[in-house]
């Protein structure tokens, strides 16, 4: 596993770039979450939003619908040594599809005990207590987990989303 001090600033503006299409995800209608896809130079390979409203489809995270158009178009070597950033930490489901794909590395915002915190009861995020570390942990070959980063920004594009409405995780 990664430590914060291989953390770069090109991984910080990745990072950031996530929390924006977390904002878009939100403006389109959808759940304030956002992935990208990057190279090991930092290029931005993909990048995905939350579609689960607008698409009518529970399975429309943004770490899902970005593994999706990536297994499709990239080979499996450049998945293989890309790193994977996220508004927030990946849930179990999309950690499993993460794992299937064969990304090397994952890069979150907001931890799930965060968003926990800031969705309380709400039926539109039946959040698991599953930490990504533990699912991608369970697999056969080592993929680096590093987060959660930039907590205050990643927290803040769910200010007001969520019911009961929390401000801060």
């Amino acid at each position: 596993m990664d430590t914060e001090s291989s953390i770069t600033r090109i991984d910080l503006a990745l990072l950031r770039r996530a929390i924006d299409l977390a904002a878009l995800a939100r403006a389109h209608g959808n759940h304030p979450f956002g992935a990208l896809l990057a190279d090991a130079e930092g290029h931005i390979l993909a990048e995905a939003e939350n579609t689960v409203t607008t698409d009518h489809d529970v399975t429309g995270h943004a770490e899902t619908n970005l593994v999706r158009i990536a297994s499709r178009t990239l080979p499996a070597h450049v998945l293989a040594s890309a790193t994977l950033y996220t508004s927030t930490e990946p849930c179990a489901m999309c950690a499993g599809a993460i794992y299937w794909a064969g990304i090397a590395r994952v890069v979150f915002g907001l931890s799930e005990a965060g968003l926990a915190q800031m969705t309380g009861a709400d039926p539109q995020n039946p959040t698991l207590d599953l930490p990504a570390r533990t699912v991608l942990g369970a697999g056969q070959r080592a993929i680096a987990v590093i987060g959660p980063l930039l907590v205050a920004e990643a927290a803040a594009v769910h200010a007001g989303f969520w019911n009961p409405r929390r401000a801060s995780p």
